[in-house]
């Protein structure tokens, strides 16, 4: 068959992001706890980087942060709960300036009537209601499930063996993948342009439960947690309410094990229909001229250091795998160690593509770190992570907080990662510091240290420069007042969802059930 996007001035783009993939689990950066051919095949064709932070360790404002290349102080997008404002360009409206029809198969996870924000066209949505308040079914796991997608200690009890929903999802995403590619390159009509695809997967996020064989093969690979749970009155006063208020106290090595050797499951499940893909792109004869990115939202902590999920600015959680291969055109089996923003890999595949800059985007492309040998970048990363007051009142007056990141006062934290330091900021806290090339683990907080003064008061400096947590905080209480308006609105009108896929309950599964119980 005669290829005609071979031929095309402008390269096919394929970004595929998964959700709560830890930067370590990859099989070509040594880990044997998990299979990856995949991902490791693109590696080696490609770079891979090892150092780029997420711009909030929480799905929405990690994706909308990427989306838009703007920090979340910016698109005052902090929470799961808020909505993306339609006249914030993003890059599927910066792919369409520049020539190409993009396309979304698969998860973005954004609320309210927007779904696409730019994308010309979008195939199976995300399960939860495109409208909060809705009081339809808003997409929850079966009863005895109840809870395990979330930060709760239900997740790590409801684990090992089974079948999540979203493993369904993202079987559906891979498939609708693989027949798009293989009608865009038999299409007479889309000859002259090339595609810009983006997959958005659900894996490996929890429920940490997988498929009883491949459950097998990993379990008596993983190991447990390197970093050992402390004692609660050890760690961060933050860190303490944060292991309090999700009940993830004193985690059993039963759990660790069970619940670790169900991510990497998951992970080989990811990667194998990430194969796929690789494999229908080569079918077609379009690999070589195909950007392929690959990225997460954010990381999970794995039971390091005592916690699961993500919500921290430990590395497990604030850290993204990240993979870019094109054959054609970059150097193979590069690896990139350099402090890198995730907004910069957005900024990177507008480049790449040649397609316009998002005009008040701070990050920066990463084209002359894959093509040169030599080139200067500055080592700094940025993330916020900002949650409710929990002591706000709903449309009838009541008090208290609906979710389990909801604070009294609030949370206003953020990190800066510059050259080897790492300062988390905690408003209401002493902050924390770390030398991450002396400690990569995270072990020794140098907060106290005299000797580091002049960098600790530098880098809190360099954080509280344009961000103001009191402010942050009571802009966000404001927010909440309009969103319990619209809650309100939803539940009494019940809107129709402009684009969602139906997560069907039956399609879970968990030890629980071959018990009988």
């Amino acid at each position: 068959m005669k290829n005609t996007v071979m031929e095309k001035n402008k390269p096919n783009l394929l970004f595929i992001k998964s959700d709560q993939h830890n930067f370590r689990y990859l099989s070509h950066l040594g880990n044997h706890e998990v299979e990856t051919p995949n991902l490791d095949e693109l590696a080696r064709l490609g770079t891979t980087f090892t150092n780029v932070y997420c711009h909030s360790p929480i799905c929405v404002p990690s994706r909308v942060a990427f989306l838009t290349g703007l920090m979340p102080s910016e698109t005052e997008v902090w929470t799961n709960d808020q909505i993306l404002n339609s006249a914030v360009p993003t890059y599927a409206h910066a792919l369409g300036a520049g020539g190409y029809k993009p396309v979304q198969i698969g998860r973005m996870h954004l609320n309210g009537l927007d779904q696409y924000h730019g994308f010309s066209e979008r195939y199976i949505g995300d399960h939860n209601r495109n409208f909060l308040g809705s009081p339809r079914d808003p997409g929850t796991h079966q009863s005895h499930m109840k809870g395990t997608a979330g930060p709760n200690r239900i997740s790590l009890v409801q684990s090992g063996t089974g079948q999540s929903a979203y493993e369904i999802h993202d079987r559906i995403v891979t498939d609708t993948t693989i027949e798009y590619i293989n009608q865009f390159c038999s299409s007479i009509k889309d000859e002259n342009r090339p595609f810009a695809l983006s997959i958005g997967y659900m894996l490996p996020h929890q429920p940490y439960v997988c498929n009883k064989d491949v459950y097998r093969r990993y379990r008596d690979r993983v190991k447990l947690p390197q970093i050992k749970e402390k004692k609660l009155e050890d760690y961060h006063p933050y860190l303490q309410w944060w292991k309090k208020n999700t009940g993830s106290i004193k985690i059993t090595d039963e759990e660790n094990l069970r619940c670790k050797a169900a991510y990497s499951g998951l992970v080989s499940s990811l990667d194998n229909m990430i194969g796929e893909i690789i494999n229908c792109l080569k079918k077609n004869g379009i690999f070589n001229e195909t950007i392929i990115v690959y990225t997460s939202d954010h990381g999970d902590q794995l039971g390091e250091h005592g916690f699961w999920w993500k919500q921290t600015f430990y590395e497990d959680s604030v850290k993204v795998p990240t993979i870019i291969s094109y054959p054609k055109a970059l150097k193979p089996n590069i690896e990139v160690d350099e402090v890198i923003n995730h907004f910069d890999i957005t900024a990177t595949m507008l480049d790449l593509t040649n397609s316009p800059g998002l005009p008040r985007s701070q990050g920066k492309s990463l084209r002359n770190l894959l093509t040169a040998d030599d080139c200067s970048w500055e080592n700094v990363a940025v993330s916020e992570y900002c949650m409710d007051d929990s002591d706000f009142a709903d449309v009838s007056g009541n008090l208290g907080g609906r979710d389990v990141h909801a604070k009294p006062g609030g949370v206003q934290n953020k990190m800066i990662r510059r050259d080897e330091w790492k300062l988390v900021f905690y408003k209401g806290y002493k902050p924390q510091l770390f030398n991450l090339f002396e400690d990569p683990h995270e072990l020794n907080d140098r907060i106290e240290d005299l000797k580091n003064k002049d960098i600790r008061d530098s880098l809190i400096n360099e954080i509280l420069a344009e961000w103001n947590p009191t402010a942050i905080h009571k802009r966000m209480i404001n927010l909440k007042k309009d969103q319990l308006i619209q809650q309100e609105w939803a539940k009494l009108t019940d809107p129709d969802d402009m684009l969602r896929w139906d997560l069907d309950p039956l399609n879970d599964s968990s030890r629980l059930d071959e018990l009988n119980l």
